[in-house]
């Protein structure tokens, strides 16, 4: 069989599946990968309609909070050197980005790899890396601070979401588990939440077919964990990176733009020393609470809203002009939306 039959026979065994349940059914794919495959090829609209596919907060660029933003900018305008990654330079804080004051002279510096940064020390001692991610990138940060680089970090982990996301205003049905969080995680943390999850990859037929096992499982009310992605993921994970998080890091309350505070879902830096947090705390505590804004953002995350729901979207805030950090990132839905678009 093809993959235009596999593809075909996903649909129809979803269809047939969905008209038995009689309910409606909200799915949601946490990853931004994964929204990306299912905006472009249109398996929102090929669903029925008893099915509803929501996407979460799995954007790290988008859930990092606004106050964080703002303190790693504040932190550039008082002459600290900070290196990050490319989407962070363009994310809107309360009146600056880190893109706009660098123009301006600040020494901030857009990064690719760990090693780029290891270098940049030697210049800039004082130099602070802005940490974001997920599971699968925090491991990258161990390495920088095993090299004695000084980090703030505003890593999250997923599973604490998850929890936090079935007793949201929401009610979810089942989750699409992301797939490159779970090479890292593996499966036994997914195992407490009590709800319908695949694990998939990245294509659309994937997507499909971790719909399709969804529906199975809501229908037949087993509350379970499919790995469907075995070819990556492993029952225990990458043991590795793990050890390598619970050497450098500890886990923390953390705040998630949309989602709030949530409990041990952060990763903060053992090292006092290679704090950022706690080495610049003045200058931090003197960073005002951020107003309300305009954009409707952690709406969008939290799955209450589509983007083109926000009154900003494609009007103000647009992939050149983003006015919140949903329309910066690759993985940001309001990205994702107004490139496939709607």
């Amino acid at each position: 069989m093809n993959e235009k039959e596999t593809i075909n026979q996903h649909i129809t065994e979803i269809k047939r599946i969905s008209q038995s349940i009689k309910k409606n059914i909200n799915l949601m794919e946490i990853c931004g990968g994964h929204t990306n495959v299912i905006l472009k090829y249109g398996i929102r609209e090929i669903l029925p309609a008893n099915i509803r596919l929501i996407s979460g907060p799995g954007c790290p660029v988008c859930v990092s909070s606004q106050h964080d933003i703002d303190c790693i900018i504040e932190l550039a305008k008082s002459g600290i050197p900070i290196a990050t990654y490319g989407d962070m330079m363009r994310v809107p804080g309360s009146t600056d980005n880190l893109e706009d004051i660098k123009a301006k002279g600040a020494k901030i510096f857009e990064i690719y790899s760990t090693t780029e940064l290891i270098n940049l020390k030697k210049t800039y001692p004082d130099i602070v890396f802005f940490g974001i991610g997920f599971e699968t990138t925090a491991p990258m940060t161990a390495f920088l601070l095993k090299n004695n680089i000084c980090v703030y970090s505003v890593h999250k982990l997923i599973p604490p979401a998850l929890h936090a996301l079935i007793r949201g205003e929401i009610k979810i049905d089942g989750f699409i588990d992301p797939g490159h969080v779970s090479t890292i995680t593996g499966l036994r943390q997914y195992r407490k939440i009590k709800i319908p999850q695949v694990i998939s990859g990245f294509t659309a037929e994937r997507i499909l077919r971790a719909i399709r096992i969804l529906v199975e499982l809501i229908k037949n009310n087993k509350n379970i964990v499919i790995n469907a992605y075995p070819e990556a993921v492993k029952e225990e994970g990458n043991e590795i990176a793990q050890e390598l998080l619970k050497k450098y890091f500890y886990t923390a309350d953390s705040e998630w733009r949309g989602l709030g505070m949530i409990p041990l879902s952060g990763l903060e830096v053992k090292n006092e020393k290679l704090n950022a947090k706690l080495k610049y705390k003045k200058i931090f505590n003197a960073v005002p609470l951020p107003k309300k804004s305009a954009c409707r953002c952690g709406e969008i995350l939290k799955g209450l809203i589509q983007p083109d729901e926000c009154p900003l979207y494609r009007k103000t805030c647009t992939p050149e002009n983003p006015k919140g950090a949903c329309m910066v990132s690759a993985e940001g839905s309001c990205a994702i939306a107004y490139m496939y678009g709607k």
